[in-house]
């Protein structure tokens, strides 16, 4: 049996170096079809609609064993992709794995480039999570404790809401909280062609960067990164970490030692979450600054 679990993980793995060469950022579609998912959570909702379009539509995860009237925290995830791939699709795991830990789970789609630059995925974040503060009581989820997240660009759109007052108005009293994972944060002046594409028409670039909006106002935030991750340098999270805590915010950074910008997201899956804790530090501290 041990042999057979271990030949499994080895293609499993496989597959995971063919994600890596395909580009650290690309979609985790196939990935995510091949894995075991945590059976004690369940997708409720596929396919809802935020807005108009088909890149507007949003799924929701739950814990099989949610209760009438005790609604469950709320986990808004966004992933990532460069801006310019990615799809809900691939990241079910991401959507189990937080469910199974006791949260409802919303994972969105979003417009990406070139149909759009700076700031319209950031638009479209910001409609989602409109949506989920006026439907999220509907499928479980308690509307005044959501905790953001992200992957990558991803967490770099859910930094911006989190830390720019513009993008949520009032239902920014939401947010309890913001765990990201590998994102951009601090990364002027824009060099390669992903960030000259993606912000380089935006006639203010400190007005891109999550660093500049940093606050004693900014929700309690965890900054998780990979050491070995040369997609997104770590200083990114090393950075913003500084700054909101020099300002008199909450935030914590932790460097997960040999992990790299995927593996740090991919971990969050159950054959991999001996890689590096990802799950168990996004859990902890969603529940903590949930208040649970």
């Amino acid at each position: 049996m041990r042999g057979i679990m271990r030949l499994t993980l080895i293609g499993l793995a496989v597959l995971v170096v063919g994600v890596l060469i395909a580009g650290a950022c690309s979609p985790l579609k196939t990935f995510d079809a091949v894995l075991p998912k945590d059976s004690s959570s369940r997708e409720i909702a596929a396919d809802i609609p935020y807005g108009e379009g088909a890149r507007r539509t949003l799924d929701i995860y739950a814990p099989r064993d949610m209760v009438a009237g005790k609604p469950k925290p709320v986990i808004f995830f966004v992933y990532g992709g460069s801006w310019a791939n990615g799809t809900k699709d691939g990241y079910a795991f991401v959507g189990r794995a937080l469910a199974a830990s006791g949260f409802v789970v919303v994972i969105a789609d979003y417009r990406l480039v070139p149909e759009v630059h700076f700031p319209g995925f950031l638009q479209d974040c910001a409609a989602a999570f409109h949506w989920t503060v006026a439907n999220i009581a509907r499928y479980g989820g308690d509307p005044n404790r959501i905790v953001l997240s992200g992957h990558s660009a991803g967490a770099y759109n859910a930094a911006m809401l989190a830390l720019d007052p513009q993008w949520l108005g009032a239902d920014r009293a939401a947010v309890k909280g913001f765990v990201g994972l590998a994102g951009p944060y601090d990364f002027l002046p824009f060099e390669g062609p992903i960030p000259v594409k993606t912000f380089g028409q935006w006639p203010r670039p400190d007005e891109t960067q999550p660093i500049h909006y940093a606050s004693a106002s900014a929700p309690p935030m965890l900054l998780l990164h990979g050491s070995k991750d040369d997609t997104v340098w770590p200083k990114n999270s090393i950075n913003l970490d500084r700054r909101l805590r020099e300002l008199g915010a909450q935030s914590e950074l932790k460097v997960y030692e040999g992990t790299g910008h995927v593996g740090i997201v991919t971990a969050l899956a159950k054959p991999f979450r001996g890689n590096a804790p990802s799950l168990a530090d996004v859990t902890a501290f969603a529940h903590r600054v949930a208040g649970e």
